[in-house]
């Protein structure tokens, strides 16, 4: 702890540092410790497992005042509610000896309690945009004591669509305040955000996306299809010695649910699941069952593929190309972790040769390609998804189809189809029946004939 020494922290903030074994700090918590305490805006770029929360906690809870105020001063928003939960749970471990109140908020739970708590009174809020937002709407929280906001995987974030709500909270903050944002890639639209609500922030970039990670091992293997996918990964697992604590990502919920029932058919309770689609109990208690041991292998989306604070991963397996190169980056970080050997494989079919060459053109690597295990079973079964034909390749045939017959009719007009429209407009039926004078004048001419008849 010699290095966090150097830091020169408060006693109590010390002291729960060091009861979390932490032997020195990271590159990012380094460079970044003395920026934030000066107060300027800062933007740091780095990847997921590089010790970021610490980065930008230490020096905000060095300068947290105690307060009696019902008003937060520190807001941070992240993007998912697995987020929330394990930074309230991280934080709640680095103050472990200062008094401090932290209220956590997300969707898919009871607003009421939430509203409850903060009402009560709070010192740090971390929660998610969308949730955030509709209790500003509610009077339950007020930010214009905010001093310090804090914006974590902003480009996830961007991604999820919360751009909206982001702007409508910043409306709600205080003009002076610092502005601490972090991403693992720096996209357009994270560019906009930054021009749009930052004063000359400091740029400080660790491990950009897209540098493969010198302790991470990777491999990958071409496979027919999603069912000999399957016999693979079945395979390989039953090396339990080498797949201690495994996750695998899939690209979509039904996919993680197929490959979950057969997994689970070879394995039986080893497995567990978390996606969008489950209830966040079960959530949580997928990711707390996988950290302590109880599962061995947890198949995942993309949901958990950022930020979730998962020790001890032994492989990663990307059992469904990402179709974006940059997510490829955020799972195999889940894996190689504070500077520890990890291994991360890679499962693509024909179909996704160029997303799998969009990664190796993004790392500037070629992922070592291993031989397909010849005791491994190619099942030619294909998933209704397999069979049919990309929803993109429909829409160009069905388009060629349509241009294809522009020009001469096709066929002859029915007798029904040849008919005009031959419909009189409402008003000037009513005109015809009830002879209306063109001019008002001749109202008066009107009544005297009809006088005569």
């Amino acid at each position: 702890m010699a290095a966090f020494e150097n830091f020169k922290l408060n006693k109590q903030l010390f002291n729960g540092i060091s009861e979390l074994d932490y032997d020195r700090p990271t590159p990012i918590q380094e460079k970044v410790f003395s920026v934030v305490l000066s107060g300027r805006d800062v933007v740091g770029i780095a990847q997921t497992g590089t010790g970021k929360t610490l980065a930008y906690m230490l020096p905000i809870l060095q300068q947290l005042k105690y307060s009696s105020d019902a008003n937060p001063s520190v807001l941070i928003l992240v993007p998912t509610r697995e987020l929330v939960l394990q930074l309230v749970k991280n934080i709640t471990l680095y103050t472990k000896y200062i008094s401090t109140r932290i209220v956590g908020v997300y969707g898919g739970t009871n607003i009421i309690t939430q509203q409850k708590a903060l009402l009560l009174g709070t010192d740090i809020v971390i929660g998610t945009p969308q949730r955030l937002y509709d209790l500003v709407l509610k009077n339950a929280v007020k930010l214009n004591s905010i001093k310090k906001l804090v914006i974590d995987e902003v480009d996830v974030m961007l991604d999820f669509g919360y751009r909206t709500q982001l702007i409508n909270i910043f409306d709600y903050l205080p003009q002076k305040r610092q502005n601490i944002m972090f991403s693992a890639t720096m996209t357009e639209r994270v560019d906009v955000l930054i021009d749009s609500f930052f004063k000359s922030p400091a740029k400080i970039s660790i491990a950009v996306s897209g540098t493969p990670l010198d302790n991470i091992a990777q491999e990958c293997y071409q496979v027919h299809n999603l069912y000999t996918k399957i016999n693979l990964l079945v395979h390989l697992l039953k090396d339990n010695e080498t797949y201690r604590k495994v996750l695998v990502f899939v690209s979509n919920r039904l996919s993680g649910e197929r490959l979950f029932e057969e997994l689970s058919n070879a394995f039986d309770r080893e497995i567990g699941i978390i996606h969008s689609g489950k209830e966040q109990n079960f959530r949580v208690r997928s990711i707390k069952e996988f950290d302590e041991g109880v599962t061995r292998v947890l198949v995942a989306t993309d949901v958990i593929a950022r930020g979730i604070d998962l020790e001890k991963i032994t492989t990663v397996f990307n059992f469904d190309t990402p179709i974006y190169p940059e997510n490829y980056m955020h799972r195999i970080g889940r894996t190689g972790r504070a500077e520890q050997e990890g291994s991360a494989i890679l499962f693509y079919t024909e179909k996704e040769t160029k997303a799998k060459e969009a990664i190796e053109s993004l790392m500037a690597y070629t992922i070592p390609e291993q031989e397909f295990p010849k005791e491994v079973e190619v099942n030619p079964e294909l998933t209704p998804e397999e069979k049919s034909k990309p929803i993109v390749e429909e829409i160009i045939n069905w388009k060629k189809s349509r241009n294809s017959q522009v020009g001469a009719a096709f066929h002859e007009k029915s007798e029904k189809n040849r008919k005009t429209n031959q419909r009189v407009p409402y008003k000037k039926q009513l005109a015809a029946k009830y002879k209306k004078s063109l001019r008002r004048g001749d109202k008066i001419q009107n009544m005297k004939k009809k006088r005569k008849r």
